[in-house]
């Protein structure tokens, strides 16, 4: 069983097509382009552990901080008038509610079915673009425009960026897709944490993910989503051919010769450090358990 945090993600969850259920979370409304004033990307890495790292994004007019390690949470609001996808709700997203699956549009708390036309933001942060333009068919939903282009610098969080992760042990490739901050913030922590199963190669530093049909990662070689697909781990070499057929046709299994010890300590760091705007930085919900436990003892204390 997986457990965030405690346990690492078993190959069967990599694998596997999870269903999302029916109800509230992501919610619905108008399309429109998705552009709105200021960029919020980040162009450093911020080194350190992660707890108290925090980075302003620009989302639904207002400055927010996205933090690594956070639990997230808080009151969800509806963005204002004026503003890109008024109406929508925006926030609310937890920390044990990150991991999607390997269909884009999956990781939205609460709501079924693959694609991101017309969902709210329970993360706050805007869903993948993928480049190329249009769509034929099935493969329609991959290439939608709703949210701007790759290199919209209105996305929170800034343009999409890419991250290159080269195993030392062979020749296994994953590749992370994201908004610059979140790529940025990812790095400080995968580098920390993944460094013994990483060859010298891999990125320092994000590069800007390419508007073509040809830019890697493509949607197909996604292996996990996450954050309401607004998030990807990819595999070079990966053909997910269930992405262009009817949804719910199951996911081709993960290649046998790669580099698991990698693919592993990738998805668990990401799951547990992605930024997350709301909450406590650096503090999920047993730990603010622990700290209701010591005020209480503390006041009972100075009651004696």
């Amino acid at each position: 069983m997986f457990v965030p945090f405690i346990s690492v993600p078993s190959e069967k969850r990599l694998k596997k097509l999870y269903r999302r259920k029916g109800g509230g979370g992501g919610g619905r409304g108008s399309s429109s382009g998705g552009k709105s004033g200021g960029s919020s990307g980040s162009s450093g890495g911020s080194g350190g552990a992660g707890a108290g790292r925090s980075t302003p994004i620009s989302a639904g007019g207002t400055s927010r901080s996205a933090t690594p390690y956070g639990f997230g949470g808080g009151r969800p609001s509806t963005i204002p008038a004026g503003q890109p996808f008024a109406g929508r709700e925006s926030g609310g997203g937890t920390r044990n509610q990150i991991y999607g699956n390997q269909q884009y549009g999956s990781g939205y708390p609460g709501v079924a079915g693959r694609g991101v036309s017309g969902l709210g933001f329970p993360f706050v942060f805007w869903p993948l673009a993928f480049g190329g333009i249009g769509g034929l068919g099935t493969a329609a939903y991959l290439h939608n425009s709703e949210y701007g282009r790759p290199n919209n610098s209105s996305r929170p969080g800034g343009p999409l960026s890419t991250a290159t992760f080269f195993s030392s042990s062979d020749g296994t490739t994953y590749r992370l897709l994201s908004d610059n901050s979140t790529v940025v913030s990812l790095l400080d922590d995968i580098k920390t944490a993944c460094s013994s199963n990483l060859n010298g190669s891999s990125s320092s530093a994000p590069s800007p993910y390419q508007d073509s049909f040809s830019a890697l990662p493509q949607p197909e070689q996604t292996i996990q989503y996450y954050r309401a697909s607004s998030v990807a781990l990819s595999l070079d070499g990966y053909n997910n051919t269930s992405v262009f057929e009817a949804e719910g046709t199951p996911d081709v299994p993960l290649p046998v010769n790669i580099d698991r010890t990698l693919l592993e300590c990738l998805n668990s760091t990401i799951g547990a450090s992605v930024p997350l705007v709301g909450g406590v930085p650096g503090l999920s919900a047993p730990n603010l358990s622990i700290l209701g436990l010591l005020w209480m003892f503390w006041t009972l204390s100075s009651l004696i």
